[in-house]
Order: structure tokens, then C-alpha cells, then sequence
């Protein structure tokens, strides 16, 4: 091999490089190989297709790594924070105390007891697997429940919640709860809390008032204010406690405490007092309810009827004095938690216990609904408060019969007696009127629109507005939803059923209590609630709603004043005359309403009482009880002896 060229000595070198002469000659001078005899020495170049393949995964880890870093920083910032702020400091939610229920008589209904429950915060429980599953273990047989419960628990709750405490078993005994206390220094998240629950007293008779407190759910937190809660609260789940939940809670106090590495506190940095919920004083009447309720139950026990509704109202201000769906059930025991098999077994009751038949119950209203048509009759002179009909036991068009009650008819009647004996052939005329069979046209009567219409500002076919859940709004037909449903015109005959509150009318107690009111006041139908007044625990303030008008001044007071004496005379000497021996003047109605397709009744019977100043009216409804004095005017008399003599 030739000697290598000596770079620093040759002059053609420039001080910017070598020249290309330079360069074929340094390739000439060193004996590099061929590459055919030693191809280690060849170096392949990178594609340019993995060169941008490596540049595009170095993009996307950058990318997610930036992502990643925002999301914990900007989104979970204030999450993250909270959690290593609470590595020195807890903050704690000092419960306030629930308002309480009262009836109209300032007895309370409710109670506010103590609860032992247990929390776990899975922040504060050991970072090492094997503490933390010991922790578990240990709280897991003190309770004596399977470890594998308490992880589910644990493993359910969100990520966002993950700071919060947890209850793992409330309403522990005494002896469980002790025994945990005294373990608390080896068990690091978990606590030993008093909490307050509510008790209920005459459980059955107003669980469909008063309702039940329920424990809270992540679900919950997302409806409420979260900021309001913690998973180990309860909230209202129905009734009034549903319905005025904001009211009745209160508002939480904070107290934020410094804490060493074990979580011990060493010294209260600040600290906010809570604020007890407003107490609720409820227009019910406790002893009305409990007559009313426990006169349902013995005549469901002694006939087998499936149970009924009752409905008292103030009508001057539309006030509920009673509100009883029978069967009821115990609200206690879904306050503690009720177990599957309990809460199946109401379910599946046949009575309903779970189902509040004064509001959401849909009947056919008998001749209760006799009242509107009596009204709406009179106000659009399809009769005259002078007119009179002959009845002779019915109406006979064509081929079909439409019969009254009593046998051999009521002889000449007018308005009062019509209303008084729940006469069917005054109210065929006024609904539907009569068939011309000279002119082959039917003649006068209210119409389907017209009774519709009057019933709507009566308060029905629409919800009324009740403060509780649950309502049904009742159902109020007419032909142009026959034709559009069934497929089928509107006969005389519809009207006719319509008109005596049979067919297709379907209305719920509270609604026919609601027209009752306003036949009794002399035509204004008020929104029904169950609250008197708000009292602040604090301040001792009270707060009263006003009433509020859902419709008046569309029937005339004289027009009013008659059918209010048609009702009366019901008592004097009508179908009602068992009520006549009370020491005050009632003034009722009785209807008996055939359930569609069979030959069974329920029973109705609405009043009002005193007759010259109503305060009370009271509405009754027994499922399958016969004729209406059969059932529900018993039931009746009973309550009026109590709302106005025992009390």
C-alpha cells in the first residue's frame, strides 16, 4: 500500500476544506476494501419513511404526556389540591339539625334520634396494600360483614368522591359501635359517627304525607346541590320530606383541623357553626288523620276491600286537613334500610300499600259528579232553577234504556231533589238532553265540550298542584278523542254516562274534594297544600303561604247557592238522612260508581260541614264498598264526630 498523503503539506488545500482533488486522492491513497469482499463495512442510510414514523411517535408521547399534564393541572387541579391539602389539614361537615314536622296542632310527627353509623375515607386509608386490606379486614369482622363487601363499597364510589368519607353500616348497635371506637388508632379512614336519623311517629298513618328520609347517592348528588351533601347523608325520598327538602335540611357547619402524619387532629384552624332546618308546621289535622285512617282499615278487615282514600280541605283557603291512602306502610323501616324480601313483599301486595290512592288513585267519581253538572247546568240554562223532569225509573232512546237507581223512578223532581236522591234522570237530561223522535234530533243537554269544560274549571282532567309528589291529573273524555282512540263516534249514551260520572270519567279523590270545596265556598277552587306555615328554628320567624286561586266567578252565586242546598237537603231528607242526628248541619253527596266491566262499586261520599259556614269538607272513597252510604258515609260521620265534637 502507498503512503498516505500528508494533508498539512499539501499546498492545494484551502483553509475553507478540502478540494475535491484532495478528497479522489485520499480515496485513491487508503486501501479501503471491496464491498463485495467485506460488506461490515457498509453503513445503510435511514429511510425517510421510518424516519417520519419515529418523528410521529415522538409526537404523540409528547402530545399525551402535555394532555395528560393539563388535565391534572387544569381540570383535577383543584381535586389534587384539596387531597394533599387534607395530607395536613381535614376538613369536617358539622351536621345540622333537621327540621322538624308538626301537624296543625303543633304536635310533632317526627323525631330526630341519634344513629350510630361507620365511614371509611378512602383518602386516609394506608397507602401500602397490605395496611390497607388489614384495616378492611379488621372493620370487616367487627361489623361482621365479608371483607369482599366493604371493597365493592370502596370500588364503587367515584373518583371524584374519593376524599369524601363513605358509610359503610349505619344504625349499628351500641356494643358494635364501642368496640370500634376503641379501635379507631390502628384503623386510619375509618370513624365512628353519630348522625341523626329520623323517627316516625303513627308511621303507617302518614307515610303518604310525611314520606321518608332515604340515604343519598352519587346519583343525588348530581340532581342537589353536592355542596350541600356528603355521601353519608339522607335526604327526603317522598312526601314532605321530599318536597321540602331544601327547607328541612339546614345548612351544614364546616371546622377545618390541623392533622399530624397518623391523622390526629392537633389544633382547630376555623371553624362555622350549623344552621338547624326550618321546621314545618303541616295544615293536618293528626286526629282527623288517624280517625279517618284506622275507620278504613277496620272496614277493610271486615269486608275485604281492597282499602280507599279520604281527602278533609279547608275550603276557605284550600288547606288539607286529612290526606289518607289505606293500606300505608311503616316509613321507619325504609328510614334504617329496608331489606329486599320486605320491600318485594309491598310490591307485591295486592292493596298497594306503597301507592298513594288520595292523590294518584283514578276512579270513575259516581254520582259525585253530579255536583258539576248540577252547576254547569244551571249556568248555561240547559235548566232552570224552576224547571222540573218526571222521572219514571229512566229514558228510553231507541233501543237502548238508560235506568235510574230506584225502581219505578223518583216521580217530579227538580234540581235539589235531583241532587238530594241522586236522581239519574235529571242529570241524563241536563248532560246529554233528550231524543226528539219526531225532529229523529237529540234536544238540549250540556254536551261533551260544555261538561268538559266546567269540569276543568272544577279543578279536574289536570294535576292541581299539590305539594307532594306522585299526582295524577284524572281523565276527562270527549268525542274527539273517542274517535281518535277507540275509533268510534260519540253517542248520547256517552254523554249520558259522563253526565252521572260513569263511562269514561276518571277522577282522583283530592279532585273531587277540590269541587266539593268550591261548591261549599260558593265557587273558587283553591290549590290544595299541605302546609300551614314555615318556622325558623333560629329566629323563631314564621312564614305563611298565601292561597293561591286556581279559578272562581264561573258559576253564579244564586245558581251555587242551589246545588249547595240540593246537597243539604241529601241529609234532611235524602240519601244521606244518617247524618241529620249530628249536632250541626251537614250538607253531602253520595256516589256509587260502577268499576268498568264488572258488577262491583266503589263507594263515595263528599260533604261539608257547617252547612251555614263551611270549614270542612270531607271526601271519601272506599274501593269495592257498595252503595255510598254502605261504606264511605259511615266512615264519614265518624270523622265529623271527631273534628268537631272530641276535639
Amino acid at each position: 500500500m502507498s503512503a498516505l498523503f500528508d494533508p498539512f503539506v499539501d499546498p492545494s488545500i484551502k483553509d475553507s476544506g478540502i478540494s475535491k482533488a484532495y478528497a479522489r486522492r485520499v480515496v485513491d491513497r487508503i486501501d479501503v476494501p471491496h464491498s463485495t469482499d467485506r460488506p461490515e463495512y457498509l453503513i445503510a442510510p435511514i429511510s425517510s419513511r421510518k424516519f417520519l414514523l419515529l418523528l410521529l411517535l415522538m409526537f404523540v408521547g409528547v402530545t399525551g404526556l402535555l394532555a395528560r399534564l393539563a388535565y391534572l393541572q387544569l381540570w383535577n387541579g383543584v381535586s389534587y389540591r384539596e387531597v394533599a391539602e387534607g395530607n395536613r389539614t381535614r376538613l369536617e361537615r358539622l351536621a345540622a339539625p333537621r327540621g322538624i314536622i308538626y301537624d296543625y296542632n303543633s304536635n310533632p310527627l317526627v323525631k330526630n334520634i341519634p344513629n350510630f353509623a361507620v365511614t371509611i375515607t378512602p383518602s386516609e386509608l394506608p397507602r401500602d396494600a397490605a395496611e390497607r386490606d388489614s384495616v378492611i379486614a379488621k372493620t370487616a369482622n367487627i361489623l361482621e360483614l365479608p371483607p369482599s363487601e366493604l371493597e365493592t363499597q370502596l370500588e364503587d364510589q367515584p373518583d371524584e368522591l374519593y376524599y369524601l368519607p363513605l358509610v359503610l353500616e349505619e344504625f349499628v348497635p351500641y356494643e358494635k359501635a364501642l368496640k370500634l371506637t376503641t379501635e379507631l388508632s390502628s384503623l386510619p379512614g375509618v370513624t365512628v359517627d353519630v348522625q341523626a336519623s329520623r323517627e316516625y311517629a303513627d308511621a303507617e298513618v302518614f307515610s303518604h304525607v310525611l314520606g321518608y328520609l332515604g340515604k343519598i347517592t352519587a346519583d343525588d348528588l348530581e340532581e342537589f346541590d353536592a355542596d350541600a351533601y356528603l355521601l353519608t347523608d339522607s335526604l327526603g325520598k317522598a312526601g314532605i320530606e321530599w318536597q321540602y327538602e331544601e327547607e328541612l335540611r339546614g345548612e351544614k357547619g364546616r371546622k377545618q383541623v390541623e392533622v399530624n402524619a397518623a391523622g390526629n387532629d392537633i389544633e382547630v384552624i376555623a371553624h362555622s357553626d350549623p344552621q338547624p332546618g326550618t321546621n314545618v308546621e303541616l295544615a293536618i289535622d293528626g286526629d282527623l288523620q288517624r280517625t279517618l285512617y284506622e275507620e278504613l282499615g277496620n272496614y277493610s278487615d271486615r269486608t275485604g276491600s281492597p282499602g280507599g282514600a279520604a281527602v278533609a280541605i279547608d275550603p276557605r283557603n284550600g288547606h288539607i286537613r286529612a290526606l289518607v291512602s289505606y293500606p300505608g306502610f311503616d316509613t321507619n323501616v325504609f328510614t334504617q334500610g329496608i331489606k329486599s324480601e320486605a320491600y318485594q313483599e309491598l310490591l307485591n301486595d295486592e292493596r298497594k300499600p306503597l301507592f298513594n290512592k288520595a292523590i294518584s288513585g283514578e276512579y270513575p267519581t259516581g254520582s259525585t259528579f253530579k255536583l258539576v253538572i248540577a252547576a254547569a247546568g244551571l249556568q248555561e240554562g240547559v235548566m232552570t232553577p224552576e224547571q222540573t223532569i218526571n222521572s219514571t225509573g229512566g229514558i228510553q232512546i231507541n233501543q237502548w234504556y238508560f235506568p235510574d237507581w230506584k225502581s219505578g223512578g223518583h216521580g217530579v223532581t227538580d234540581v235539589r231533589k235531583a241532587l238530594a236522591e241522586s236522581v239519574n234522570t235529571y242529570f241524563y237530561i241536563a248532560s246529554g238532553g233528550i231524543y226528539n223522535e219526531e225532529t229523529l234530533e237529540i234536544e238540549g243537554g250540556l254536551g261533551a265540550v260544555r261538561m268538559k269544560e266546567y269540569a276543568e274549571l272544577f279543578g279536574m282532567g289536570a294535576l292541581t298542584g299539590i305539594d307532594i309528589p306522585g299526582e295524577s291529573d284524572g281523565f276527562l273524555p270527549d268525542p274527539e278523542w273517542k274517535e281518535s282512540t277507540i275509533g268510534e263516534q260519540w253517542y248520547i249514551g256517552d254523554a249520558y254516562h259522563f253526565g252521572i260520572g260513569q263511562g269514561y270519567l276518571l277522577a282522583t279523590p283530592l279532585q273531587v274534594a277540590l269541587f266539593t270545596s268550591a261548591v261549599a265556598n260558593g265557587g273558587t277552587v283553591y290549590q290544595p297544600t299541605l302546609i300551614e306555615q314555615f318556622s325558623n328554628q333560629t329566629t323563631d320567624e314564621s312564614y305563611a303561604p298565601e292561597p293561591t286561586e286556581l279559578s272562581s266567578g264561573f258559576i253564579d252565586p244564586y245558581y251555587m247557592n242551589l246545588v249547595q242546598q240540593g246537597m243539604r237537603q241529601a241529609v234532611t231528607s235524602g240519601s244521606a238522612k244518617r247524618l241529620n242526628s249530628l249536632p250541626f248541619a251537614v250538607a253531602g253527596k253520595t256516589g256509587t260508581a260502577q268499576v268498568g266491566g264488572t258488577e262491583e262499586t266503589h263507594s263515595w261520599f263528599t260533604s261539608y260541614a257547617p252547612y251555614d259556614n263551611p270549614e270542612l269538607v270531607i271526601t271519601v272513597l272506599v274501593e269495592f264498598g257498595g252503595d255510598g252510604t254502605e261504606a264511605a258515609l259511615p266512615i264519614t260521620e265518624e270523622a265529623l264526630k271527631t273534628y268537631f265534637i272530641d276535639s
